[in-house]
């Protein structure tokens, strides 16, 4: 069994997602076995809690910078013995120190379509405030592997809702992720955990 450590910093949708889809039997062959958040009260930590998952918290705000961050997210990752890591809502980026050890070993949920309102600054409703004003027709989120740029990792999957004509940010917000994200991070960190995802030349491959 992979071990599975999710990074958090707020209420943890997505958390919630991942312990349900392992309660269900939908990962296989991993567990997730620490959340780690970036802030002391997060409710992730509390969901995490109730379901028996041991936490841990690392402030961010007790670090001078990304660096000495990244170094303490990276010795906790170490010690709990992190096969896969991902990020499930987690609203600091971490420096490459962290990425090259992990590398293709990273998961993020980004909530649009990349190439499209990713990358630095675009996050949360950000994201679909500018994909509203862009007028796109449809929108979703992209599973990806994190690198040493934001948002710019090997794709491993993608999936799209419509958008419709009176849509807010926060509408089109929970759409993705009710349709999208809650369905495809489960099943990336399934395949990840069952040996799926191949990488070549930088792409990321299922095999079925």
């Amino acid at each position: 069994m992979k071990k599975i450590v999710v990074l958090v910093s707020g209420g943890g949708t997505n958390l919630q997602a991942l312990i349900d889809a392992e309660k269900s039997g939908i990962i296989k062959g991993g567990s997730i076995t620490c959340v780690i958040s970036s802030k002391p009260g997060a409710y992730a930590l509390e969901r995490a809690e109730n379901n028996g998952i041991p936490t841990r918290v690392i402030p961010r705000k007790e670090y001078p910078d990304s660096v000495s961050y990244s170094r303490a997210v990276l010795e906790a990752l170490d010690e709990e013995q992190a096969d896969l890591v991902v990020l499930a809502g987690f609203m600091t980026i971490l420096d490459e120190c962290v990425t090259k050890k992990y590398a293709y070993k990273i998961i993020n949920v980004h909530p649009a379509l990349i190439p499209s309102f990713c990358g630095e600054g675009f996050y949360g409703l950000k994201v679909h405030e500018a994909a509203l004003e862009y007028g796109v027709k449809v929108s979703g989120a992209t599973i990806h592997f994190v690198n040493e740029k934001a948002d710019a990792g090997a794709i491993i999957l993608q999936g799209t809702v419509n958008v419709e004509r009176d849509d807010t940010p926060e509408v089109l917000q929970r759409r993705i992720m009710e349709n999208v994200e809650w369905k495809l991070l489960p099943k990336a960190v399934s395949l990840f955990c069952q040996d799926k995802i191949e990488i070549i030349g930088g792409k990321a491959y299922v095999r079925e």
